[in-house]
């Protein structure tokens, strides 16, 4: 009935963006909820070790999809963007190049790829970080208000460098698809 075919370039972009960003934007509204709800006043002693539990394993999640989108998007999918063109080639089968020859485009490459680069690998590191806190400390983040806190601002962080980076990706993909 209806026929669907991705070029390998296609399929890699779906699941650095679409698989692995739609994961971690799940595991991110799930680990904030947990965390900012993870007080002693708003839970039993053996709901609040429940909720830690599921609290660590979704951090850890989140931090290895992470990991995940910024190692498939870096060494697989970044190197069919900054191809360089043979001579006379047509600039729009390169992303890359086609963004920079235009001075209306160039800020896609010179500031959204740039983020994407080097900006995005925050986030698997701070949600490692968030990730390694939660379960160090696991019960006594519910106790101690201000590392609660903490983690809820580094979970932000990560979460919003690479919300930033992946809308960066779906509007540069929009302007220059990797084909």
């Amino acid at each position: 009935m209806f026929g669907l075919s991705l070029t390998s370039r296609e399929f890699w972009g779906v699941i650095h963006g679409m698989v692995l960003g739609g994961l971690f934007l799940l595991s991110f509204a799930g680990g904030f909820a947990s965390l900012y709800s993870l007080r002693p006043e708003w839970v039993t002693v053996e709901g609040l070790r429940e909720r830690v539990k599921r609290l660590d394993a979704g951090v850890w999640i989140m931090a290895m999809v992470s990991w995940l989108t910024v190692i498939t998007g870096t060494f697989i999918v970044y190197p069919w963007y900054r191809a360089t063109p043979p001579e006379g080639a047509d600039l729009r089968m390169y992303p890359r190049s086609f963004l920079k020859a235009s001075e209306a485009l160039s800020a896609w490459h010179t500031f959204g790829m740039e983020w994407k680069e080097h900006v995005a690998w925050f986030s698997p590191i701070l949600a490692t970080v968030v990730a390694y806190i939660v379960w160090r400390y696991g019960e006594q983040l519910a106790q101690n208000d201000y590392l609660r806190k903490v983690t809820i601002g580094l979970f932000v962080v990560a979460f919003a460098t690479a919300a930033i980076a992946g809308l960066m990706g779906a509007l540069i993909t929009k302007v220059a698809p990797v084909l």
